[in-house]
């Protein structure tokens, strides 16, 4: 072949590659768009295990439901909370454990229940600490000056973030006799939460505190390891305490709210979007449930009078005012050095 011909053999080859170079561009395009597709398609939805101790029926049951929902729709399904009520996961102070360790990744407590991981926390829980519930509202409201510095020293100290928290109720006293005053609970065994508010809670009524996990309270109740406890009136009805206890004393000592935190290393590794889509949920929940728990507090306590348990109030002769004093001068024997410019803070805010 003469230089020449070489020279034109090169030409067409390149003139022939030339004319080619753009099905391939465009072949190339396809495969690497087809792959981005894929993949989007074969992502993974986030699953985070949500795990609590309350039954499915409950507010605090159905809410976690009602999270999960909320969370679905907010994130476009990019994030799924799977729910395991009735201590499936582990009783209470488990929970607590597992979602700072990151075991699992949401739960829900009592103020004082997380107070086991940020001492300060357990304040929220001081028995009659609120005006009202809008006052407890504003209070826990994430966005508060009082949840705010709480919130980061949770996050600090146990790496657990609150997400919101909202009213679950009046603690009422239940036994198996008339109660109207301290001096009737001398020597009677009422369980208490697992925790130091609350045993405090339970000695300043009266009686002696005995400490035991919610899913072991039905058995103690009817075997008579304890001959009361203290819970919202929501809590009593739906978890059946009436088949176990004849009265309810409405003392109103303790008016809480539910906390509902997620892990911290698990909310920093969502997007931005996510976290927003979860904070927007959040808000929706906290204000669904916390209608749903006041909406019943009245009907739920006439239930209980129709299943035959008997409630005892200041008309009854329920002596309230003594309940509050006794229960007020041992909880400030016992906190109000550790919590007392916190309780400033809470009364200050309207």
């Amino acid at each position: 072949m003469n230089p020449n011909q070489h020279l034109s053999h090169q030409n067409r080859s390149m003139t022939q590659y030339l004319c080619k170079l753009p099905v391939l561009i465009s072949l190339v395009f396809c495969i690497t768009t087809s792959l981005v597709a894929v993949s989007s398609l074969c992502a993974k939805t986030i699953k985070l295990r949500y795990g609590h101790m309350n039954a499915p029926s409950s507010v605090a049951g159905l809410q976690a439901e009602w999270l999960a929902e909320a969370v679905a729709k907010e994130t476009n399904g990019e994030v799924e909370i799977v729910v395991y009520p009735s201590s499936q996961l582990g009783k209470l102070q488990e929970l607590a454990e597992a979602v700072s360790t990151g075991v699992i990744a949401l739960s829900h407590n009592t103020a004082g229940g997380f107070g086991s991981l940020y001492a300060p926390f357990a304040a929220l829980d001081t028995p009659y600490l609120y005006k009202d519930v809008n006052h407890l509202m504003k209070v826990t409201d994430i966005n508060s000056p009082v949840m705010q510095s709480l919130n980061d020293g949770l996050v600090n100290n146990a790496g657990v973030r609150v997400l919101y928290c909202y009213y679950f109720g009046t603690r009422q006293l239940t036994a198996n006799k008339e109660v109207k005053s301290p001096a009737d609970l001398s020597g009677v065994k009422i369980r208490s939460i697992p925790f130091p508010i609350y045993t405090s809670a339970v000695e300043g009524l009266g009686a002696v505190a005995v400490p035991v996990d919610w899913s072991e309270v039905p058995t103690a109740l009817a075997t008579g390891v304890v001959s009361g406890q203290e819970n919202p009136v929501n809590v009593v009805l739906s978890n059946k305490l009436y088949d176990v206890q004849s009265h309810m004393m409405l003392t109103d000592h303790i008016m809480g709210g539910q906390v509902i935190v997620i892990n911290e290393m698990t909310w920093q590794k969502l997007s931005p979007e996510q976290q927003d889509g979860i904070a927007k949920a959040a808000a929706e929940v906290r204000q669904k449930a916390t209608a749903a728990v006041k909406n019943k507090e009245e009907t739920e306590l006439g239930e209980l009078k129709k299943l035959g348990m008997k409630i005892i109030g200041p008309e009854e002769g329920l002596d309230k005012a003594a309940f509050r004093a006794n229960v007020q001068k041992l909880v400030n024997k016992k906190f109000s050095a550790e919590y007392g410019e916190l309780y400033k803070q809470i009364d200050a805010i309207n």
